[in-house]
């Protein structure tokens, strides 16, 4: 019986002359020989090219210095684009207008000359624990809440005595109230042990106390001592950055801004006027433009006048 045949690019022939046949004893086929030429000579080529290639090395312990950014007349990646930004440099924000700054707040007094801030309290004490709650929380929030809680605590002994539990269900309309009642009852522990009880007129100090940070040590030094210091909140960084004052992409930068450019006569009260005028005119969805006093002196694109 004769073995079935083998295909044609095998190179194997159909039997040899004992009939049967076996690979060792495979013979070519003219087909297979002109294929296996072609390959030979497709791979001897693709050899003489290599060997004709430069061969590069590199340490595997050193980098080769970078070579300068080349676009071959092609525009930047976003990558190479941002490269050479940054070995540019930064931009630098526009510095105001002193006149303009100056008016500003000259307009501002003129309007309000003695502003007053919105949160109720009845001491030192509980002013700052106000500012404590308004974190996060809106002033009308706060007072709704603080009115009948500094009708039965008033000092840090007695809010103390209230306890975090009773403290919590007191404020609890309000946003973070667990997290605030544990940080007020720490804090008018710190008052009573270190402090004899009163509120520090330093902002360090202030800020060590529990749940009192940079701007809320800035209020209460501001408002209940009479500092001309300048506290950010939402609303004066937004009106800096808007109108523009001092541009800057965090509460410092803004704050250290403002400190520079407002004159010395205004400080004291710019930052109640900065609030009160981001709160009720210069709003963040929509600015009311056509009541507000110094529109002609603002250069924000959002303006609608």
């Amino acid at each position: 019986m004769a073995r079935k045949k083998l295909s044609p690019e095998s190179g194997i022939a159909d039997v040899g002359p004992d009939g049967f046949i076996t690979p060792s004893e495979a013979v070519p086929t003219p087909a297979s020989v002109a294929k296996g030429a072609g390959q030979g000579a497709a791979k001897t080529a693709k050899n003489v090219l290599k060997a004709r290639e430069p061969k590069t090395t590199m340490s595997k312990t050193a980098m080769p210095d970078a070579a300068p950014l080349k676009t071959g007349g092609k525009a930047p990646s976003k990558t190479m684009a941002g490269m050479m930004v940054a070995r540019r440099g930064k931009q630098r924000a526009p510095v105001p207008d002193p006149v303009e700054v100056a008016e500003i707040f000259r307009r501002f007094e003129a309007a309000d000359p003695d502003p007053q801030g919105e949160l109720y309290s009845v001491n030192t004490f509980t002013f700052l624990i106000a500012v404590v709650l308004s974190a996060q929380a809106t002033d009308a929030g706060v007072n709704k809440a603080t009115k009948h809680l500094f009708a039965v605590a008033e000092t840090p002994q007695k809010m103390l005595a209230l306890g975090e539990e009773k403290l919590r269900d007191m404020i609890k309309t309000i946003g973070l109230y667990q997290a605030k009642a544990k940080n007020i009852i720490s804090l008018c522990r710190d008052l009573i042990d270190k402090y004899n009880g009163e509120v520090p007129d330093d902002r360090e100090a202030l800020q060590s106390l529990a749940g009192v940070g940079r701007k809320t040590a800035n209020v209460v030094m501001n408002i209940a001592f009479g500092e001309p210091t300048i506290a950010v909140d939402t609303h004066i960084f937004r009106v800096s950055n808007r109108i523009p004052l001092a541009i800057g992409k965090t509460p410092l930068a803004v704050e250290q801004g403002l400190e520079k450019i407002i004159p010395a006569q205004y400080k004291l009260h710019a930052h109640i006027w900065l609030i009160l005028h981001g709160r009720h005119v210069c709003k963040a969805r929509r600015p009311e433009c056509e009541r507000c006093i110094i529109s002609d002196l603002c250069h924000s694109s959002e303006k609608r006048v």
